[in-house]
């Protein structure tokens, strides 16, 4: 109890599906505050009766989160500890919390993060892309139209795109991604991560859209999609195809080293040809 220290907002990171994730730091301090703010708190209970915390919980959702969030930080003022959870992975990160933690920061609170899991970065970690330079997107619009336009925005990024979608729409979007960013832009799907059935397939858009369309299996559950930014993936095939034709020109003619160099890393045969100019 003594390391919680009163008048605390502690934001809590939860498991994103396998409930032993959840660090022994996050146990402690879920076990010592006054009270669990969660997003829903029939999600959250199992959890905490699983390692054994029989804190109180209360709910702070979209449909709540003005009234809850004054309750909040009048007990924070009061001198409470409280631990700000969600369904699932980081706070905030896609969730609701935002609202209370700018209130408490703004009364002088004390906000502190208990870090663990999250989706975005543990579907980052697994799906070979570059990672020293990303941007998370989130949920993209649920309208075919609105999608589209945003997905039309972030064509020309640079850097690897990661989104959330929900199963009854990651079909559509990856369609979306496919005509919009082009079929042949490297692409993942981790899905339910952490989980029993998780996941992670990595294709050009347009072989993983009609994987997905045709398996309904890949059509449930928590979805990830990660997108290669443009050029990245274009300079990273470019770069082991010269390397692969410096290799073979060794010991066969320009063309047909370029021709072979071209067929095993997808390097364009012009630009590996031209490369010996």
């Amino acid at each position: 109890m003594s390391s919680v220290q009163p008048g605390c907002l502690w934001v809590v990171a939860t498991p994103i599906g396998h409930r032993d994730d959840l660090s022994a730091r996050a146990i402690a301090t879920l076990r010592a505050v006054h009270v669990v703010a969660a997003e829903d708190t029939r999600h959250t209970r199992p959890l905490l009766v699983h390692h054994g915390i029989d804190t109180p919980l209360m709910a702070l959702h979209e449909h709540n989160e003005r009234d809850a969030v004054e309750a909040i930080v009048r007990r924070l003022v009061a001198g409470e500890s409280v631990a700000l959870v969600s369904d699932a992975g980081t706070p905030l990160i896609s969730d609701p919390g935002f609202r209370l933690v700018r209130a408490a920061r703004a009364a002088g609170i004390r906000c502190v993060p208990i870090p663990g899991a999250c989706a975005a970065i543990a579907a980052l970690s697994v799906a070979g892309m570059p990672s020293d330079r990303f941007v998370f997107e989130g949920f993209l619009p649920p309208k075919s139209a609105a999608r589209r336009s945003r997905l039309q925005q972030l064509a020309n990024e640079s850097r690897t795109v990661i989104f959330y979608e929900s199963s009854h729409r990651v079909a559509e979007s990856l369609a979306d991604m496919r005509d919009i960013f082009g079929a042949q832009r490297d692409a993942v799907l981790a899905r339910e991560l952490t989980k029993l059935f998780e996941t992670v397939l990595g294709e050009p858009l347009g072989e993983l859209a009609v994987r997905v369309a045709a398996d309904p299996d890949q059509q449930r559950g928590e979805c990830v999609l990660l997108v290669a930014g443009r050029g990245e993936e274009a300079d990273a095939k470019l770069a082991e195809g010269r390397r692969i034709f410096a290799i073979l020109r060794e010991e066969l003619p320009p063309a047909k080293a370029a021709k072979m160099a071209a067929a095993i890393s997808g390097a364009p045969r012009k630009a590996l040809y031209e490369s010996e100019k």
